[in-house]
């Protein structure tokens, strides 16, 4: 909004309340495309947290059916058979990718017994790092909205504020008809960033907490089947 502009509607706004169409509509240039840029990346923001909900509940289904699977005293053949069929997850891909590497070398290879261990080792750590960063994608856009977005609302805020003041400045009056329409769009502005940052940064905190306790789980049945890899060393040597 024009500081002249402001000064014509000075005059209707103490007759009501404005809404939020309204003080958009009513807003300058500078801050309706600050607003439009936060509404994008809150919505943007809640696909991505609604997205990831959805993705490490499964992560967490996927590795509690397996492990009931691993320890239930299946075949560790039979076990790769049935899951080696389909697309696999979380500790499942770990899993599948462990034992491929282990048939490879010993069909392959039975003399090389000795590397066999660091290159099962090597082939989950490959694989946690890939199941861990399609789990971690876009979380850095959550990040970034959590850390930007009040600063970006701020300079909607401070536009607003010196519209405001070039508003008493030419019509030369203090009252609250004049100062207010200004003040209300950097008050909108600023409320459009704490709504897009702080649920934000809510779910970048979670997720990656929830991130943090699937490694593990990850990293930890890595251990136990490098164990049972090394026994089967053992015994074959």
């Amino acid at each position: 909004m024009n500081p002249t502009d402001v000064v014509q509607h000075a005059i209707g706004a103490t007759a009501g309340g404005h809404s939020f169409y309204e003080l958009f509509m009513q807003a300058h240039i500078v801050v309706k495309v600050v607003m439009i840029g936060l509404v994008l990346a809150s919505v943007w923001s809640w696909a991505i947290i609604f997205t990831k909900i959805f993705a490490f509940r499964r992560a967490r289904r996927e590795a509690d059916r397996f492990e009931q699977l691993f320890w239930s005293g299946q075949s560790l053949e039979e076990l790769y058979t049935a899951l080696s069929r389909d697309r696999t997850f979380s500790m499942a891909a770990l899993f599948v990718a462990a034992m491929r590497e282990w048939k490879r070398s010993v069909e392959g290879n039975i003399r090389a017994l000795g590397g066999i261990q660091l290159r099962v080792e090597k082939v989950m750590d490959v694989t946690i790092s890939r199941e861990m960063e399609r789990l971690e994608r876009s979380l850095l856009f959550l990040a970034t909205v959590g850390s930007t977005a009040p600063f970006v609302g701020l300079f909607g805020t401070v536009w607003g504020i010196m519209t405001s003041f070039q508003a008493i400045a030419i019509s030369k009056n203090t009252s609250l008809a004049v100062v207010a329409p200004g003040i209300a769009e950097a008050l909108f502005a600023t409320a459009l960033g704490l709504l897009a940052a702080i649920p934000a940064v809510i779910a970048y905190n979670k997720f990656s907490a929830d991130s943090a306790r699937l490694a593990q789980r990850l990293e930890a049945f890595a251990d136990e089947f490098a164990a049972i890899v090394s026994r089967q060393i053992d015994v074959r040597s």
